[in-house]
Parts: C-alpha cells; structure tokens; sequence
C-alpha cells in the first residue's frame, strides 16, 4: 500500500487560521497587531519570491509587516545600523533578514545583531543554546513545521529512532535538539557518513534536509516509516513549459511505495515553514508585551 501524503497546505492553513484568530482576538483586547520587519537585500529570484509570500501572509493573518528592501551593494554598516534601529522599534516584534545575503555581508554577524526575543527566525546564539539547552527558545522555523507534520501522522515518538539526513544550523542540528525532546532516539548523518542507507534502513522517522535531489533513495527507508522531505532542488524537466520542476531530497516516486508517510515537494514542508514564522512572530509579541503566550 502506498504512503499516506501529508497535506504540509492543508496544516499551514489550519496554523494560520489559528494564528489570524488569536491576533483578532489581542486586538480587541486593545492590544496592538504583532510586527514583523523583513529585510531583502539584494535582487536574488528565489530570495524575494520567499520574501513576497511571507509578507502576504503577515497581511492576512493580521500581522503588520515592515518591509525593507535594499540594493545589493548595500554597505554591511548600513545593513547592521538598520537592525540596530529595528531592535529599539516597539512596533517590530521580529526581525528577518533573508539569507543569503550578499558575499560581501558576514551573515553571522548580522544573525548576532538581532535581539534574541525578535529573532524570529531562531538562529541567535543565544537562541540555538536555549533550545539545545531545553529552555524556551525562538526556535527555527522549518524544523518547528518538520515537527508539527510528523505530530499529525505519529503518535507517541517516545523510543522511536529518528535520523536527520543534514546537519545544518537552520535544519538539521535544531530538528535533532527537537526530536530529543520528543524522547525520539537520534542519529545526525550527512552525505560523508559511513553507510548512509543502512543507518536510514534502521530509522522509524527519516528527516531529508541534505540539499542533494533525490539523494535519499526508496530502498534506504523502513517499511512504514514517515519521511519529511526539506529538500527543495530545481532539476531539468524537457516536459514542462519552464523546463525544470521542483523535487525534494527524497526519491519520492520510489518512497512513496515503502513509506507509511511522507511529505511532497512542493506542498509539503514549504507552506508549514511561513505558518511557522507566523507563529514566531506572535510569540514574540506576546513575550515583549507581557501577556500569556497562545497554546
């Protein structure tokens, strides 16, 4: 029997409709709507198509958002003055600044600029070792929508083995500090490790964020396991009008025959990461203005 797709729309819909409902709802109590800034710099496609999606989002959930969008050549002095300003701002909850930035801008200094409680996108220092650490963190957002699609399919994780394919900071190492929570044991591998297909034979839970299409093949996943697919490639496609398609860092085609679960590309981890960031987002809020953080 094929795998079960898991609907990562059909979830982020539900998560920004809560989200959208509890601003409505901080609104009328006279509070006002959460903020976040996101800052483009540059004029790389996919970068501002990410970019665009999110500031639509905002819009709709409620959430006033601060665009800022600025050339490529953007000095790194002007870069930090700008997050210097947005981090006194009392209307910015949250700070974005979309990566990758030009070669010209050292990204971990600009990540380090933001004030952890509007780092929305989880990637502070200071951040990365509360969460490690088990206290409360903002916590990326693509691993927080990783979690929230497997909740949908797997009951308890306690015990169960899990194996995050990457060892990203914005993927792969947060997604093994949250497994850990979950009481999931954990394995971190990457495209050196040793026997790469056996250690995935061996996971109840298979995480794919290696940045290599179609890398994980369907012969390297247990029967009945659930895949979450983070990989987002563009490939050759002579079929299609564009000439390429999307394709994540599964072989689908091949998984979906072994898998009890998996996710799709597109559709699947993409939409869960925006709900995510929305729900950062509010976090942040409630925390800066001292009411009781949602649910």
């Amino acid at each position: 029997m094929p795998a079960s797709v898991i609907d990562g729309k059909a979830i982020a819909l539900e998560i920004q409709g809560e989200v959208a409902e509890q601003i409505k709802s901080r609104v009328a109590a006279g509070l006002r709507p959460p903020g976040l800034a996101t800052i483009l710099v540059g004029d790389d496609g996919a970068s501002r198509i990410y970019v665009r999606n999110k500031r639509r989002a905002c819009d709709a959930a409620g959430i006033r958002s601060f665009d800022h969008d600025l050339p490529g050549n953007t000095p790194q002095q002007a870069l930090l003055e700008l997050i210097d300003e947005l981090n006194t701002d009392d209307d910015v909850d949250g700070i974005l600044v979309q990566l990758p930035l030009p070669g010209h801008i050292e990204e971990t200094l600009v990540i380090e600029r933001i004030t952890p409680t509007k780092d929305v996108d989880g990637f502070h220092t200071l951040n990365v070792g509360r969460l490690n650490s088990g206290q409360d963190a903002m916590v990326p957002c693509t691993p927080v929508g990783c979690l929230l699609m497997l909740k949908e399919v797997v009951g308890d994780r306690t015990g169960m083995q899990a194996i995050v394919v990457g060892r990203s900071n914005i993927v792969g190492k947060p997604m093994a500090a949250l497994l850990l929570k979950e009481h999931c044991t954990v394995t971190i591998a990457h495209s050196r490790t040793r026997d790469l297909a056996g250690e995935c034979r061996r996971a109840d839970i298979v995480i794919a964020a290696v940045g290599r299409a179609r890398m994980v093949k369907g012969a390297w996943i247990k029967p009945g396991a659930t895949v979450i697919d983070v990989g987002i490639n563009r490939i050759d496609d002579a079929s299609r009008k564009s000439g390429t398609r999307l394709v994540g860092d599964v072989d689908f085609d091949e998984t979906v025959k072994v898998a009890g679960a998996i996710t799709p590309v597109p559709g699947g981890v993409g939409p869960m990461t925006i709900a995510c960031l929305l729900q950062n987002t509010l976090t942040a809020a409630c925390r800066q203005t001292g009411v009781p953080e949602p649910e």
